[in-house]
């Protein structure tokens, strides 16, 4: 099975998938204008809030829910599997992959809150399955049957990443560095605690999500940014020699830290690629869910905010993860020595602890406490994620079975998957991003027509009144 499941992985993050990804980042970059020059002025509007739109949560609420779905395992253990697999050549192109990302996340958001739709609470409801079902309606106001199957389709392959992605790999990394760091600990009770934790928080909805995001996302971010500062201040004798590995293994066939880790262009390409994806979610559709629910005047306002969750992420969080990866085990060349010995069970979590354990006093707390913390916020914002696209699928009326089984997962992932989870869940990212990128595409001009006006011409205080419909409830 795990074999079958590694080709199957191979394939959808092969050539075409990393071409339909990078291509889609790239051209939406320049059909934008290069949005990515807006990122200062977009991290300004993130604190600066808006009250005066139209929505169920604040700017920065939609913004902390979506960060605390993307900055997670993906940030630490995603990172440290890409160089486990793609050479320490797979951080350049995750950062890459993070740089022109960070367009795509600009459309696929501003596309989400241009087609929202209300339930009849009043709720907003927005993401790729909506897009899908507006913006391609006939002017009869039929669905043609394959805007329809994309939507399905979207919500669908959704439903399932979120299952794998948010809830089992998510719980299965915060238990294994919990019960790694206090081997006294039951996994049992890790999985109940996190049962708990998450319950507490998901049933209440969305606002109760973002509530406690608004208060988590901010400080875990900082701490850890912060510890890995220090951690590469340690380093810093072979800093440089590690940025100058980071970006030869990015363009040569060149193996890595004595032979214990392989590189080339094409693998560390597909790895970085793949684990960037998982990391800042550019393309997968999943932030715009939560984006359809921020209060905001026009579309391109929360846009600009929501697309700064991908720098934070990828461009800032994940460089400084890899940074510290590659430069301790260069000061620590007995990683090495044990990824040889044990390549087939030295996985990217072990890699991550063993690394982190090197740094006397620092490097386990903040280990632990990024796993952990990051893991958490993941869970709880895929969770609404998931909900959303269940909830299109069947109705409302099935919100709380799926939270009852999200949990449920949450405590098998604890107790016992493994990394065959990481393989699982890659391979249902890339098949509800295909979707999504597909719409995003389509709809790219309308898009980069709107942008100027907003955007380049100074509009961006203008409202965008068009009227929300109200869907009818399953």
């Amino acid at each position: 099975m795990i074999e079958i499941l590694n080709t199957i992985d191979s394939f959808v993050w092969g050539p075409a998938m990393i071409a339909l990804l990078l291509g889609t980042h790239i051209f939406l970059t320049f059909r934008t204008g290069f949005i990515q020059r807006k990122i200062p002025a977009a991290i300004r509007m993130s604190v600066r809030g808006d009250a005066s739109g139209k929505g169920d949560i604040s700017n920065f609420g939609a913004l902390a829910t979506a960060l605390a779905a993307t900055i997670g395992t993906g940030s630490i253990v995603g990172v440290a599997t890409a160089i486990l697999a793609g050479g320490p050549g797979a951080v350049f192109w995750m950062w890459v992959a993070g740089i022109f990302g960070i367009a795509t996340k600009y459309v696929e958001v501003y596309a989400s809150i241009k087609y929202r739709v209300r339930d009849h609470a009043g709720q907003m409801l927005g993401g790729a399955m909506y897009v899908w079902e507006r913006a391609f309606k006939r002017a009869d106001g039929t669905t043609p049957w394959w805007a329809k199957l994309g939507a399905v389709a979207f919500a669908a392959f959704a439903v399932v990443a979120t299952v794998g992605t948010g809830s089992a790999v998510q719980a299965s990394a915060m238990a294994g560095i919990i019960t790694s760091s206090i081997p006294a600990v039951p996994k049992e009770a890790v999985a109940v605690v996190i049962v708990v934790a998450v319950s507490a928080v998901i049933f209440g909805g969305v606002k109760s999500i973002s509530r406690v995001c608004e208060k988590l996302v901010p400080f875990m971010a900082v701490a850890y940014a912060l510890g890995c500062v220090v951690i590469m201040a340690l380093n810093w004798s072979v800093l440089g020699d590690a940025v100058m590995l980071i970006l030869r293994c990015a363009f040569t066939p060149e193996a890595a830290f004595g032979g214990a880790v392989g590189s080339g262009l094409m693998t560390a390409l597909q790895y970085g690629c793949a684990r960037g994806l998982f990391s800042n979610e550019s393309g997968l559709g999943t932030a715009p869910i939560v984006a359809a629910a921020a209060r905001t005047k026009n579309p391109a306002e929360q846009a600009l905010i929501a697309m700064t969750g991908t720098f934070w992420s990828t461009v800032v969080i994940c460089l400084l993860t890899g940074i510290v990866l590659v430069s301790t085990m260069l000061t620590h060349p007995e990683i090495q020595t044990q990824i040889i010995e044990n390549p087939s069970v030295y996985t990217g979590a072990a890699l991550a602890s063993a690394a982190f354990a090197k740094i006397p006093y620092l490097g386990t707390p903040v280990l632990v406490l990024g796993m952990v913390s990051f893991s958490y916020s993941t869970i709880l914002g895929w969770s609404y994620y998931g909900n959303r696209c269940v909830s299109y699928l069947f109705g409302r009326r099935a919100n709380v079975p799926y939270q009852v089984v999200y949990v449920a997962v949450a405590f098998l992932g604890a107790i016992g998957v493994g990394d065959v989870v990481w393989t699982v869940s890659d391979i249902g990212n890339a098949l509800m991003a295909v979707p999504n990128i597909v719409a995003v595409l389509l709809l790219s001009g309308l898009v980069a027509r709107e942008t100027r006006h907003y955007v380049y011409d100074g509009h961006l205080d203008e409202p965008y009144d068009a009227e929300i419909p109200v869907v009818e409830s399953k």
